[in-house]
């Protein structure tokens, strides 16, 4: 089994910047791939940014050039930083893990998920 902590998240005004990160612990050797979701109150689960073992990346069109994923495999920690946030950017973000090594977007991929961590930007 694999545990995820998420941690990082806050309040920002619009045109700030915030670091998440996600510690994975338990069977980390069973994971080849990690990612971060977002969920808005009454919107689905959106995939924002993937990352497979190898470090090919996958991102939301929404985010591209603004977030950059990342991760310190021998610390089992993954990133996201978030620069130029946006209202819309306000949500619930998720860590995920899986063991696929396609970098999808898609949540039914992810087996793990953490308890998520707040972001709110203020206009």
């Amino acid at each position: 089994d694999v545990q995820l902590v998420e941690s990082g998240g806050g309040s920002v005004q619009s045109g700030g910047s915030l670091r998440l990160s996600c510690l994975a612990s338990g069977d980390t050797a069973s994971i080849s791939l990690m990612g971060w979701f977002r969920q808005a109150p009454e919107k689905e689960r959106e995939g924002v940014a993937v990352i497979n073992r190898h470090g090919l990346t996958n991102y939301a069109d929404s985010v591209k050039g603004r977030f950059s994923i990342s991760q310190d495999n021998p610390k089992n920690t993954l990133y996201l930083q978030m620069n130029s946030l946006k209202p819309e950017d306000t949500a619930m973000y998720y860590c995920a893990a899986g063991g696929d090594w396609y970098p999808s977007l898609l949540s039914g991929v992810y087996n793990y998920w953490g308890q998520g961590t707040q972001v709110t930007v203020s206009s």
